[in-house]
C-alpha cells in the first residue's frame, strides 16, 4: 500500500508526538484520559498502556469504538498541528503483545517496571489541522474497507 500525501503528513506528525487523549464510552457514560503511546505506522495503529480497571478501560471493555486528540501545545496560532481521531481498540495477546510491549518499552523504559497491559487503537479515521500549511489547512486519511 503507497500512503498518500496526507497520509505520510499525518505519519510523520504521529511518529513525533507522544500523548494522546483517548475518549471512551458505553452510551450513557463518557471519560477521557492522557496516555502515552508509539505508533505503528504499518498498522495505523496506536499502542498504548493501561489497566483495564481504570475507568476509560471499563469502558473501553464495553464498548471499543474510542475517539481522541492528539495535539502539542504551541504558544503560537500559526504553528497549530493536531490531529482528531477515531478508532477500535483492543487488548493485545501473544505474539502482538510481546512485540507492542517490546516498542513501547523502547521508547518510555519506566513501563518496563509496570504490568499494565498494552491495547491496540486502530485508527479508522484522522483528521489533522495544520496550520503550518496554511490556516486551518485539514488532511484526512480513512482506513479503506476490507470488502
Amino acid at each position: 500500500m503507497n500512503p498518500t500525501e496526507d497520509q505520510q503528513h499525518i505519519i510523520r506528525f504521529l511518529n513525533k508526538q507522544h500523548v494522546l487523549t483517548l475518549c471512551a464510552g458505553n452510551g450513557a457514560e463518557m471519560w477521557c484520559a492522557n496516555c502515552f503511546y508509539v505508533f505503528d505506522a504499518e498498522r495505523m495503529a496506536l499502542w498504548l498502556m493501561t489497566e483495564p480497571h481504570t475507568q476509560h478501560g471499563g469502558l473501553m471493555q464495553q464498548n471499543s469504538t474510542v475517539v481522541g486528540t492528539i495535539a502539542p501545545q504551541p504558544k503560537s496560532i500559526a504553528l497549530i498541528k493536531g490531529v482528531q481521531y477515531r478508532g477500535e481498540i483492543a487488548l493485545l495477546q501473544g505474539d502482538d503483545d510481546r512485540l507492542a510491549r517490546e516498542r513501547y518499552c523502547q521508547r518510555f523504559p519506566v513501563a518496563k517496571a509496570m504490568k499494565a497491559p498494552i491495547w491496540q487503537l486502530t485508527l479508522q479515521e484522522v483528521k489533522m489541522t495544520d496550520n503550518t500549511l496554511g490556516f486551518g489547512k485539514k488532511l484526512h486519511w480513512v482506513r479503506p474497507s476490507s470488502c
